[in-house]
């Protein structure tokens, strides 16, 4: 329930669950949906989409060869993290909305920019001319996720106040929600229950 925390919207994460799993969420009036790979969700989705208005996020990492069907797909890329992923995007001039993903807990394994890389790639995207609303991240299994989330909130103030902050999964969302997280993203609580 998002009521306490109006500024919330809930993305339900939408990776391996079949179309007839996608249509019952949308026939109850859910809108925002996240996918991690491009192929998988233009096809799931190019058909889903006739008639709704769905908002649909990328939230997997961007390879630069498929930047152009991601950006016929998805109307939000969460997962900016390099200045050549920026120079792909930016050859199509449009007009979509981009986070930064940031790599919270420097964690190899993890894609992102790292945060104290993080300002550079900002200044990059600005321009370039991309319209950067917001960042993201994914925090380290098995440790506290507030100290990540605070991190993030810091980032976010030392640099733009106004951007949005994707954070809180399945397991954390609770904590990314105190932690002021514009969006969460959850998928195996709504698909295991």
């Amino acid at each position: 329930d998002l009521k306490p925390f109006p500024k919330a919207q809930l993305m339900i994460v939408t990776k391996n669950q079949t179309p007839n799993d996608i249509q019952k969420l949308i026939s109850q009036k859910f809108k925002i949906f996240g996918e991690n790979r491009v192929q998988e969700a233009h096809k799931k989705f190019s058909e889903l989409r006739s008639g709704t208005s769905l908002e649909l996020h990328l939230i997997g990492p961007l390879q630069t060869n498929k930047v152009k069907l991601a950006l016929n797909t998805f109307d939000v890329i969460q997962s900016v993290d390099r200045p050549k992923l920026v120079d792909e995007i930016m050859k199509f001039h449009v007009s979509k909305r981009f986070y930064i993903q940031i790599n919270i807990g420097q964690e190899p394994q993890k894609n992102g920019v790292d945060p104290d890389k993080f300002e550079d790639l900002y200044t990059y995207c600005l321009e370039k001319k991309m319209k950067i609303e917001g960042i993201m991240c994914i925090p380290p299994n098995e440790r506290n996720p507030q100290i990540y989330f605070k991190k993030m909130n810091d980032l976010k103030d030392a640099i733009n106040p106004n951007l949005k902050l994707s954070m809180g999964m399945s397991s954390d969302y609770i904590e990314a929600l105190k932690m002021n997280s514009n969006y969460i993203r959850v998928g195996s609580l709504i698909f295991s229950s």
